[in-house]
Order: C-alpha cells, then sequence, then structure tokens
C-alpha cells in the first residue's frame, strides 16, 4: 500500500513546514490499492490525470473505468467522474481490479459482403465500425458480426479475433479480408508479411501537394507523450525517442487538387498501425477529418465552412490477394462510400469546380 512520508524544514523567519511525497511501500496489497495525496502544486489537476501519472502502470482509459465503477475515492467518498479538479491535500484512494474476460459473442449485424468462397471473405467495412473487440468496446465489432451470420473463421490467433488477418482504423472505411480457417490465416499472414497483397487507399488530405507523385519513407513507432498516437522519427515532440521504430513506406500518387485539398490514390507496402495518417501528417498534409493527427475539424474554403465530415476521408478502395488455396489473383474494390462522395460534391460547389472532373479522377473507385 502506498504510504505518506513527511519530512520537516525550515524557513528563514516562520516555523517549521511539512513536506508531502506519494511513495509507495511494498506490501501485499500494493498491487491492489493505492493512496494518494494531492498537493498544493495539484491543485486544479484532473483527477483521472492525478491518478494516472501517480500510477504509471494504468492507462487513463483504465483509470477512467476505475471511476466509473465507484473504485476511486477522494476523502472517502466514490469519484463521480474522472474531470473533476483536485484540491491540494485531497486524500484519493484507488482500488485496482482485474477488467473482466472479454468474450467475442455473435450479434445481429448487416455486413456489405464484396467477395467470398471457402477460405477467405471480403468485407466493406463501414466507417466507424471497430475491427474486433477491446477495453471498453466489446459489441457492434466487425468480429461479433461475422459471428452472428454464423460464419466459420479462422482459429490461428487471438480468440477475439477469429479471422482477422490485418485491420483498418476505426474511422476508415473499405476493404479488409477476413480467412474461414487456420489454412488460409496463414497463407493470408505471410503474404502480409512479405508484401505480396496490394492494397490501395483512396484519401483527401489538406493542402496541395507540390509534386503529382512521391514515397514516404519514415520510421513509425508508438508516441512517447501520447500514447494514443503513432509517430514518426521526424514528429517526436517534446525530445522523446519513439518506441520500437519500425520501417514505413507509403507511396502516392495525386488524382485531383480541389481547392485548398488534393485526392490522393495511396499504396501502401507496409502496414503500420495509422501509417497513412502519420505519413502525411509529418508533410504537413494531415487526412481531412483526422483531428487526431493536426486536421482541424472543420474545412474552410475562402469563406465558405463546410459541414463537419464527421469521419476521415481515408477509404480502403482496393485490395489484391492470390487465393490461398489455388494462387489465383483475385482483386477486390469497394466504392468510395456514399459519405464522401457528397463530401467532394460540396468541396467541388464551394470550389467551383465541375463534378465531372472529380469524378474522372477517380474513375473505377465510384
Amino acid at each position: 500500500m502506498a504510504n505518506l512520508q513527511t519530512r520537516s524544514f525550515s524557513s528563514p523567519g516562520g516555523p517549521p513546514r511539512v513536506a508531502c511525497y506519494n511513495l509507495r511501500v511494498p506490501s501485499p496489497d500494493s498491487a491492489r490499492y493505492r493512496k494518494l495525496v494531492a498537493s498544493p502544486a495539484d491543485t486544479g489537476a484532473r483527477l483521472d490525470r492525478f491518478v494516472a501519472t501517480h500510477c504509471p502502470d494504468l492507462s487513463r482509459t483504465r483509470v477512467q473505468e476505475l471511476i466509473a465503477s465507484g473504485l476511486v475515492l477522494i476523502d472517502g467518498k466514490a469519484a463521480s467522474k474522472g474531470s473533476l479538479h483536485l484540491r491540494g491535500g485531497q486524500k484519493i484512494s484507488v482500488e485496482v481490479t482485474e477488467r473482466p474476460p472479454i468474450v467475442a459473442e455473435a450479434e445481429s449485424i448487416p455486413l456489405d459482403v464484396l467477395y467470398e468462397d471457402d477460405d477467405v471473405m471480403a468485407i466493406n467495412k463501414a466507417a466507424g465500425m471497430t475491427v474486433h473487440a477491446g477495453a471498453g468496446n466489446v459489441s457492434g465489432t466487425l468480429v461479433n458480426a461475422l459471428l452472428g451470420r454464423g460464419q466459420s473463421l479462422s482459429q490461428a490467433g487471438d480468440p477475439l479475433r477469429p479471422g482477422i488477418v490485418h485491420r483498418l482504423d476505426k474511422e476508415t472505411s473499405g476493404v479488409i479480408l477476413v480467412a474461414k480457417n487456420d489454412a488460409a490465416h496463414a497463407k493470408l499472414g505471410e503474404a502480409f508479411r512479405q508484401r505480396a497483397i496490394k492494397k490501395t487507399y483512396i484519401a483527401l488530405v489538406r493542402g496541395a501537394l507540390a509534386e503529382k507523385s512521391g514515397r514516404i519513407e519514415l520510421a513509425i513507432g508508438r508516441d512517447p507523450i501520447h500514447r494514443t498516437r503513432m509517430t514518426t522519427e521526424r514528429k517526436s515532440w517534446h525530445g522523446g525517442t519513439i518506441a520500437n521504430p519500425r520501417e514505413a513506406r507509403t507511396d502516392w500518387k495525386a488524382l485531383a487538387k480541389l481547392g485548398n485539398t488534393t485526392l490522393v490514390e495511396v499504396r501502401l507496402h507496409t502496414g503500420r498501425t495509422h501509417q497513412i495518417r502519420v505519413h502525411f501528417s509529418a508533410l504537413k498534409h494531415p487526412v481531412v477529418g483526422d483531428t487526431l493527427y493536426g486536421a482541424a475539424g472543420e474545412l474552410r474554403l475562402g469563406k465558405r465552412t463546410l459541414p463537419k465530415l464527421g469521419r476521415n476521408f481515408l477509404h480502403a478502395a482496393k485490395l489484391g490477394f492470390a487465393q490461398p488455396r489455388t494462387g489465383a489473383w483475385i482483386e477486390v474494390r469497394a466504392v468510395l462510400p456514399a459519405e464522401l462522395r457528397n463530401f467532394l460534391k460540396k468541396l467541388c460547389d464551394a470550389a467551383g469546380e465541375p463534378q465531372s472532373r472529380i469524378d474522372a479522377a477517380l474513375a473505377g473507385y465510384l
């Protein structure tokens, strides 16, 4: 259990003062119970941030879960929310419990199946759908939907990810492959590792790209400060070193410039977390709608402000792969979603550009 240690010291012309330190004292219960005291310097700090800072083994998300479960007390009373601002001298106690096990349950959720055979499926995932269950997100996922249709899936990987060979970000739409059996999973997994699967995306990025095409080769790793983000070595903020940087290559071709944006076709040669978003952000051309990586919430064009897109303008439009059993080459396409087409129409109207020019640039993706 953590213990409060005090030390007296004198100041010129005044009585002794007491300094307080939050020190951990080893005990059998120290992994479960934590006791902290807010110092005067902590006045105004958010409760969830304070606890996460003093308990580095707990993520801020986990701290918020404990608060919601009534397991974080301030002066003996359960805290109502993580955004509470602390006062110096308040005593905070935390009871750390294990998360209940997450189970992938079948749910009746419609899916847009683009291709299917005995070994593999290609799904057109909608933006807003998470691929598989995780902490704080146990329903409404692609895996829940696959199980809901009674789908036979590979069991070679994580039990929460049956059939999942690769992933798409929650706010990215488009083609995702699913393995129906372990043999197909192994073959597809190796194909991804060998970069034998062709992945093509359509993205709208902020600003006018100077070249007609380009290649981005910047290693990507976890942001040392903002743990929900990835970053490149070029954009490692605050002097922190990025964790486990891994090589990443993104090739792009400009399809059309539209106002203060550029529509691009992107080819991924590696599959790092948030790769396209991180790479274009590093070039100071973040994906439209991607506020996590520096895009404004709304797009302004002259004096006009377009309605919020509500997602990232990033779509996995085409995926080519060898059928794992026969080796036959299969190419699957997912047309650009209606919300992205509508956004382009509004952008054309604001920029005074004919819609036909964009339709021509996106031939094969509409």
